[in-house]
């Protein structure tokens, strides 16, 4: 129950599901989803470490940067929450909105270095 618990309050904030929905469209950095989410780059860190935690993302490194990725490797249930939560909102505007800017936050990695 504990893991359940802690898997349901990462995905209480709307950032947070915003972050999970996008990166299950492609891999992105911290810039990238800094950029698409409007907030501020600490912000994103502290939610991208809070998903983690619960084994939701995982990430490697590319030169000086960190790129996130959903985990291929967290635990059935999650990946059966996830999919929930995509078929859920994949028409909500606000996720339809994000999707659409993808392709303008592509080039902020090679703009940052």
């Amino acid at each position: 129950m504990k893991e359940f618990v802690r898997l349901m309050k990462a995905l209480s904030d709307p950032n947070r599901v915003k972050i999970i929905t996008m990166l299950g469209s492609r891999e992105l950095c911290v810039c990238e989803l800094t950029a698409l989410l409007g907030v501020a780059q600490p912000t994103v860190s502290k939610h991208l470490r809070i998903l983690e935690d619960t084994g939701l993302v995982s990430f490697r490194k590319e030169g000086n940067w960190i790129i996130y990725r959903l985990n291929a490797e967290c635990q059935d249930q999650a990946r059966i929450m996830l999919g929930l939560v995509g078929q859920w909102l994949d028409k909500a505007p606000e996720i339809e909105g994000l999707r659409q800017r993808l392709p303008e936050v592509q080039h902020l990695r090679k703009i940052v270095a």
